[in-house]
């Protein structure tokens, strides 16, 4: 079979921290010269950035409109994880999610295509492989570290009730299956939620993670976000543990901006202001547009960085808590004080991140630890400062200050941090001879997450993988 005719289904949930990843598949396999169907709903694949033009005959995005379910309990024309008011709306976002079988299922019977790369959550569409006759492909963007922390099939759903996580203590230590020296484990405060969360029925009737457990025993193999020159441990371990192959489909940075291309007049003036700091001096911060901060956290954080006295440039989405004013978003008289304007700015709404962060005054980042947020900072060399708050981002916490990349902030056992906190780990990790290891260590890695040769070698591996398979069914 010709390299030109594999066809393969790519299906992530609703969220950007998945669907931009299997954006990125997306674009890496096209670019091995497979072609792909992108399926997502309508809004989702509206708000995808377009593939570079070269690749667009290889790629298509199929929008399959979400079907109603407790329409009432989301937000109108919510279709994605952005676009919801609480985290408790969540399961029933998948819930409808769910629906999309049927669709699926009529796609993949009237388009034939060789595989389904699936994700975690979308355990259903290995009944539509199944009944379809068409094979299964497990994408996890999560990290290595973090799947093999979660665990093989039978404990995910703790087969014979003898090896479920029972308790938050549970959580609170490397599982029994880690055979190496691991600190990856949730601290106190994040074990109660995690447990619910990870083993409490959804909306649907089903936890997380049965849904993992369907997914990967349903698969041929398992694809991961990650690479064996960081973490490449736990990869092996996980394979061995699911008795599949768990292949290794590269880190997926996003391309590196070939030039600045910013037209915002306000971003405009922000990157003439970066232009006049000094290299690697400032510190970003960002937590995204799903880590729903209250209050008190982000006043402590505003404290904070005002506290450390370093250059920094705040990207910070408008709270739900706010008023449209966003100026009753920072603490009373924070944009006022006399350094503000000439040393540290803090810009409201969307930010062009990838642009920032290849800007060479940026020399760190603040932010909650997601994967796809840790790869784009690292392959700039920044010098990493955790704060996670959602489901996997303790975990890559963990991995990350384990390898020496990043310091996390400190925080008492209720999961509460004060702005002396957020001072001591910045100026750590930026100026302070704790951080001059992790410094060096994270130009070292730049040089890793940023090889495009090797990136390119996993997917070709990966396209290796995919067609021995086909020729297999022949």
């Amino acid at each position: 079979m010709e390299r030109e005719t594999i066809h393969v289904v790519l299906l992530p949930l609703p969220a950007f921290g998945h669907m931009m990843p299997f954006h990125q598949l997306a674009i890496a396999l096209a670019e091995a010269g497979v072609h792909v169907s992108y399926i997502s709903t309508p809004k989702n694949t509206q708000r995808l950035p377009k593939p570079p033009q070269n690749l667009s005959p290889k790629i298509s995005f199929v929008s399959l409109p979400l079907p109603i379910s407790d329409s009432s309990l989301l937000p109108e024309g919510a279709e994605a994880t952005v676009d919801l008011i609480s985290d408790e709306q969540v399961p029933y976002l998948i819930k409808a999610f769910d629906l999309l079988q049927k669709p699926l299922e009529k796609f993949v019977v009237e388009h034939s295509p060789d595989w389904l790369i699936i994700d975690l959550f979308t355990p259903w569409a290995t009944d539509v492989g199944k009944d379809c006759g068409v094979p299964v492909l497990g994408f996890s963007p999560f990290s290595a570290a973090t799947c093999l922390f979660w665990g093989p099939p039978e404990y995910l759903t703790g087969d014979g009730q003898k090896r479920v996580r029972s308790s938050p203590e549970s959580l609170t230590k490397p599982p029994e299956w880690v055979t190496f020296p691991s600190s990856v484990a949730y601290h106190s405060f994040e074990a109660p939620g995690t447990l619910i969360g990870l083993y409490g029925d959804d909306a649907s009737g089903i936890s997380p993670a049965k849904r993992f457990a369907k997914t990967i025993n349903a698969s041929q193999a398992m694809a991961i976000r990650s690479s064996r020159a960081l973490g490449g441990e736990y990869l092996s371990l996980y394979a061995k543990l699911i008795g599949k192959p768990a292949i290794p489909a590269g880190l997926l940075p996003p391309e590196k901006p070939k030039e600045r291309q910013i037209t915002d007049e306000s971003w405009i003036g922000t990157f003439k202001w970066l232009d006049q700091q000094e290299p690697r001096s400032v510190m970003f911060v960002g937590f995204g547009s799903e880590c729903r901060l209250s209050r008190e956290q982000v006043h402590e954080i505003a404290y904070g960085l005002e506290e450390s006295e370093l250059p920094f440039l705040w990207a910070l989405r408008k709270p739900h808590w706010a008023k449209d004013d966003v100026d009753h978003v920072l603490p009373p008289g924070f944009a006022e004080r006399r350094t503000f304007d000439h040393k540290q700015k803090v810009c409201f709404g969307w930010a062009p991140q990838m642009e920032i962060l290849a800007h060479p005054s940026i020399g760190g980042s603040l932010f909650h630890a997601g994967w796809g947020s840790a790869i784009e900072a690292l392959q700039f060399g920044h010098c990493l400062v955790v704060l996670p708050f959602l489901v996997d981002q303790g975990l890559n916490a963990r991995f990350l200050v384990e390898k020496g990349l990043a310091i996390e902030v400190e925080r008492g056992d209720d999961g509460s941090f004060k702005r002396s906190d957020i001072a001591r780990a910045l100026n750590g990790a930026m100026v302070g001879k704790v951080g001059e290891g992790m410094r060096a260590r994270s130009r070292d890695v730049a040089a890793v997450v940023g090889d495009r040769e090797m990136h390119e070698g996993y997917i070709v591996g990966l396209v290796e993988f995919l067609k021995s398979r086909i020729e297999k069914q022949k």
